[in-house]
């Protein structure tokens, strides 16, 4: 289940009655970018969508709700047990098909998918794919954000830096580290690297990348603390209000 991310940035630029020019300066990216990036025309690094979507100040609230009849919710499981035919879910279990996934695709190859995640889920798991030459900072910035990161590589090599330190993983390699350290990813092999990413987020620390330290933003209270809020959070762009034919321009 693919997500437009570019269509869904702009819907809610606009109901925010922002214009191109100032959230593009207050992320750190050019105007001309950002357009491109709202067109679909080219997808947002990792840290320039982590960047956008906490300026933005999208809510994580409400996001329990269904995409489509009998597609898992991208919050919770529903509280009553129910059996549809793709599948059995309760308080505490849901079964998500693999065509309901929620994906977002960015800049040089960079995939998350999310998959299921029960009521009282502690850790929220994606399925990240980064292809051959792609890293989670185009311009090479280690970046930061709010939660833990468990993982493991299930195929292909990846270089994970975390402060000043590099580790090159391989098939069957895992990780831990508080997401707060500075790090960054980089497939240097000419083969894509995958692996299942568990993000436990914590909320009292927003996105920020280091070159942002310090620098205030305009945000909601609960800003977004892991890869999968940032889902959750495009999810929830869908109900945004559109600007009307006065809206702002670029």
């Amino acid at each position: 289940m693919q997500l437009d991310v570019g269509s869904e940035l702009r819907r809610v630029r606009e109901s925010r009655k922002l214009s191109l020019r100032n959230v593009a300066g207050a992320v750190g990216v050019s105007a001309s970018l950002l357009s491109q990036v709202e067109t679909g025309k080219t997808q947002p690094s990792v840290s320039t969508l982590y960047a956008l979507v906490n300026y933005l100040g999208i809510s994580l609230d409400g996001l329990m709700g269904t995409s489509r009849a009998g597609a898992p919710s991208l919050g919770v499981a529903n509280p009553a047990v129910e059996s549809t035919p793709s599948g059995t879910r309760s308080s505490d279990a849901v079964v998500q098909r693999r065509e309901d996934n929620p994906v977002i695709e960015m800049e040089n190859g960079v995939t998350w998918e999310r998959l299921a995640v029960g009521a009282s889920s502690v850790a929220d798991p994606l399925i990240v794919t980064y292809e051959p030459s792609a890293s989670s900072s185009m311009e090479g910035k280690m970046m930061r954000h709010a939660g833990l990161e468990y993982g493991v590589l299930l195929e292909g090599a990846l270089t994970l830096r975390i402060d000043f330190d590099t580790y090159e993983l391989a098939p069957g390699d895992s990780f831990c580290f508080d997401s707060g350290r500075p790090h960054l990813y980089v497939n240097q092999s000419d083969q894509p690297a995958r692996g299942i990413w568990f993000v436990i987020g914590r909320r009292d620390m927003s996105y920020q990348s280091l070159a942002d330290l310090g620098h205030e933003q305009p945000g909601d209270p609960r800003p977004i603390a892991s890869a999968v809020d940032v889902l959750h959070a495009m999810k929830s762009m869908r109900s945004a209000p559109s600007a009307g034919a006065d809206g702002p321009g670029a």
